[in-house]
């Protein structure tokens, strides 16, 4: 990784499931609890959408999903203690969501669900609630939806390489460890 600066940012905004935190367990719970084999269970995606595709309703979903088993993935919380500001933008739930930061104990400045989208997430409405533009955004994913979003609203993306399923490609920014984010909120390009 070369280091190369960039401007300093004043928010750094995060997905949550396979950012934050690690919610494998919880949707594989889930799903398997509403029939789903576990060869057919895919992640990142809107809930409704997945929904539709598998063949079950939301709210036996929701029934069946246990946000005590969420995780934080290493790391997180000590990086979260330094960030200054932050805020969510998921595709969570807007119960769920909510329930595994209580679970956590986290209250971000902004937390922004699926409810609060129309379709996938948009940052856009993260950013104005924030009443911050683009350019004062870091915006930390695990999914091409997440870097669209990024893309959409032209805010920098920094890829949580901390999960082993993310998807960069060469001249992405990645941190591989959530201490990195410091460093790229502070000025750094993660390349």
């Amino acid at each position: 990784m070369s280091v190369v600066t960039a401007p300093a940012i004043d928010v750094v905004v995060f997905d949550l499931d396979g950012t934050l935190v690690d919610s494998d367990r919880a949707l594989d719970a889930a799903w398997l609890a509403c029939g789903v084999p576990l060869d057919r269970i895919t992640y990142g995606h809107v809930l409704a959408a997945e929904c539709d595709r598998l063949g079950i309703a939301v709210d036996d979903y929701l029934a069946a999903y246990d946000p005590s088993l969420v995780v934080s993935f290493p790391g997180v919380e000590e990086m979260l203690a330094d960030v200054g500001r932050w805020a969510i933008c998921s595709n969570k739930h807007g119960s769920a969501g909510p329930a595994e930061l209580a679970q956590l104990g986290w209250t971000p400045e902004v937390a922004l669900f699926a409810d609060a989208f129309v379709g996938s997430k948009e940052l856009a409405p993260v950013l104005h609630a924030l009443g911050i533009t683009a350019e004062q955004a870091l915006f930390v994913g695990d999914t091409l939806h997440d870097r669209h979003a990024a893309d959409d609203a032209g805010c920098r993306f920094v890829w949580a390489g901390w999960n082993p399923r993310v998807g960069p490609t060469p001249g992405d920014e990645v941190a591989q460890e959530p201490a990195q984010i410091l460093a790229a909120a502070g000025g750094q390009l993660l390349v």
